[in-house]
């Protein structure tokens, strides 16, 4: 009896309007990094970053815009980018804790209530990328597509 390998299951409405308008901001938010929001988030780049910030915000919007892309475009491939978007999220995190503890200003974060409360919503960032996605829930799918392409 072969064992056939699991697939990423079809994905739900609710999951596919949560991966589209996730693509859509992240979008939004690589133009804004390229154009009318780059000194907000070069405010954001934390001091012990051995770069220049307009570089990181450069490159950080550049991802952004592929991710979202990514998202809106390549379907099939959603687990995979998923999860890149979720460790995306994670990498950037340290952006949003240097704020906080620097207690700088940037996107009408003013004080340090509005900047910890800030902190709540990358996690769910994390989250909506692994559920939007089937991330979590197919796993065992993109891990066995990864074993078979070895």
């Amino acid at each position: 009896m072969s064992r056939r390998a699991p697939r990423p299951r079809p994905t739900s409405v609710p999951r596919l309007i949560g991966r589209l308008a996730l693509g859509a901001v992240l979008v939004l938010a690589g133009v804004s990094h390229l154009s009318f929001a780059r000194d907000d988030f070069q405010a954001q780049v934390p001091e012990w970053l051995p770069f220049d910030d307009d570089a990181v915000v450069l490159a950080s919007g550049v991802v952004e815009i592929t991710l979202g892309g990514a998202l809106l475009v390549l379907g099939k491939k959603r687990v995979a980018v998923g999860w890149v978007v979720a460790a995306f999220f994670v990498a950037i995190f340290p952006g949003n804790i240097s704020q906080l503890v620097t207690h700088t200003d940037a996107f009408g974060l003013d004080t340090d209530t509005k900047r910890a409360v800030r902190l709540i919503g990358q996690p769910l960032l994390v989250l909506l990328a692994l559920w939007s996605t089937g991330a979590w829930r197919d796993r065992a799918a993109l891990r066995s597509q990864l074993t078979r392409s070895k």
